[in-house]
């Protein structure tokens, strides 16, 4: 007799829209009217790319290491006056909209340190909840190559996954997702689904997600950072010479929606903007992982273990 099984759907959307360069006000703004769009179709989980607030610093790879100095230091200056501090009221309008729609919210952000020295940035990710609080705050452990030069290290404190009415939720940014024990340590707290805001791009940057969805069997979902030569402003340093009229596409996107087991049900979405749908079934989950549960039955505790350090790390005590 065949088993009729319980389906827990869930409507998602990744906005892939380009943010309102090195304008915080204005890009909030932008990504509360994307998700009034989302909500307006059924979406209960909105996603946005890798530092979405108030934008991807992509000029770091095409300013000359150790060189470029000024124009290097004219954008950090507009970048950190346009990051977020959560601390604040900078996310305000985000955590209303959420609230407002009783949605889930993923947002990519470059943060700026509140607690110590008030000027270090980090590449950070939340989850805001239906409540409109912030459930889970991660910032990136590792700066990948030139990034280091605009945002400080995370730490693991972040590393965890989060209940939501849209399922458990974690996050990882862009080359994190190349960390195998990043990974591991979000699968071990039973995610479902696994969400990846990143600046990278292509059919090998998929291939990797997919490998995600069949290693922890869970839904993955990669939102891509789109950009081109038209949403740099005009007063944005060197543009002629960083950014020329002739290329049109700096960044594809590439978002993508992936079944447990590597399954592409959404996407990819290519050199185009706009928001991307999917249904989720939840329940695929548990059923995925009958053959394959790398952090339950298909684990070996008694030869490999993992340790995490999950506590906040800070240069000063105070005593």
């Amino acid at each position: 007799m065949k088993v009729k099984r319980l389906t827990v759907m869930l409507k998602l959307a990744i906005a892939q829209e380009t943010s309102v360069l090195l304008d915080r006000k204005r890009t909030i703004d932008k990504a509360v009217s994307l998700i009034e769009q989302a909500v307006a179709v059924g979406a209960q989980l909105v996603i946005f790319p890798e530092a979405f607030i108030p934008c991807y610093p992509a000029w770091i790879w095409r300013l000359r290491p150790g060189g470029d100095w000024g124009t290097s230091e004219a954008l950090h200056a507009r970048l950190l006056d346009n990051s977020v501090d959560l601390d604040s009221n900078d996310l305000a309008p985000l955590c209303d909209a959420a609230k407002m729609h009783k949605i889930t919210v993923v947002c990519g952000l470059n943060e700026r340190d509140s607690q110590l020295s008030k000027a270090t940035l980090y590449n950070t990710v939340v989850i805001i909840g239906p409540d409109g609080k912030i459930l889970n705050r991660h910032r990136k452990l590792m700066p990948t190559n030139p990034e280091r030069m605009v945002w400080g290290f995370g730490d693991g404190s972040g590393l965890n996954v989060v209940e939501t009415p849209s399922g458990r939720i974690g996050t990882l940014l862009c080359w994190e997702n190349y960390m195998p024990l990043a990974r591991y340590t979000l699968y071990s707290q039973g995610i479902d689904i696994y969400i990846a805001p990143t600046y990278d791009s292509g059919d090998d940057w998929i291939g990797t997600l997919r490998h995600i969805a069949r290693e922890g069997r869970c839904w993955v979902v990669g939102s891509g950072v789109v950009l081109t030569s038209d949403d740099i402003p005009a007063d944005f340093p060197e543009k002629e010479a960083l950014y020329p009229d002739s290329e049109t596409w700096i960044n594809s996107g590439d978002s993508v929606v992936i079944a447990p087991g590597g399954e592409i049900v959404a996407g990819p979405k290519r050199k185009e903007k706009g928001l991307i749908y999917a249904e989720v079934d939840l329940n695929r989950v548990g059923i995925a992982k009958r053959a394959l549960d790398v952090a339950g039955h298909y684990a070996r505790p008694d030869i490999f273990t993992l340790h995490v350090n999950t506590k906040h790390q800070s240069p000063i005590k105070f005593e």
